[in-house]
């Protein structure tokens, strides 16, 4: 049984994917016992709780530097015994050393059809404003490993989505989200905890 942390920012909608596809019992060999939060105020949290999750915070701002942060996002993670870790929408940029900490063991989900509308600056809406402003007729999700490359690790899974002509980027943001990002998620997760990858 692989424990799983999910690392948050925000309303934590694919928490929640996450943590029904396991109360369906759609991951047997895993479960999500700490979701980690970079903020106190957040909704993920509150989800977090509906399940009897454990949950700890590490801002970024409490620490001296990145080096200071990725140490007490290392020593969490290791209180708890992880094994798989998770980025649900968490937008504090991982060092090199918490990536080393867990090589193929992070697992990342990326709003647009890796290579188009990735790496740095392209997160949240930015991505989808980018995929109408280009004009492109299919869009989708993206589950990757995380390595030091910004959405550049070795791709588990992708979905496409159409676009839509009177799309607009918060829109197209959900259509990915409830089409592509909510199934991939928990899918990609069961098949690391499962050994398939």
């Amino acid at each position: 049984m692989m424990n799983i942390a999910v690392l948050v920012s925000g309303g934590g909608t694919n928490l929640q994917a996450i943590l029904e596809s396991e109360a369906r019992g759609e991951n047997p060999n895993g479960k999500v016992t700490l979701v980690l939060a970079s903020r106190p105020d957040i909704y993920a949290l509150k989800r977090a709780e509906n399940f009897h999750v454990p949950s700890a915070v590490v801002r970024k701002k409490d620490y001296p530097d990145s080096t200071a942060f990725d140490e007490a996002l290392i020593r969490t993670l290791r209180e708890h015994h992880i094994d798989l870790v998770v980025l649900a929408g968490f937008l504090s940029v991982l060092g090199p050393k918490v990536i080393q900490a867990y090589p193929s063991r992070i697992l990342n989900v990326h709003p647009s059809l890796i290579p188009s509308f990735c790496g740095n600056g392209f997160y949240g809406l930015k991505v989808h404003e980018a995929a109408l402003a280009r004009g492109v007729k299919v869009t989708g999700a993206t589950v990757h490993f995380v390595n030091e490359e910004c959405d550049g690790g070795p791709i588990l899974l992708q979905k496409a989505v159409e676009v839509k002509p009177n799309d607009t980027p918060e829109v197209l943001q959900k259509r990915v989200m409830t089409e592509a990002e909510w199934v991939l998620l928990p899918k990609a997760i069961a098949m690391v905890c499962n050994g398939e990858m």
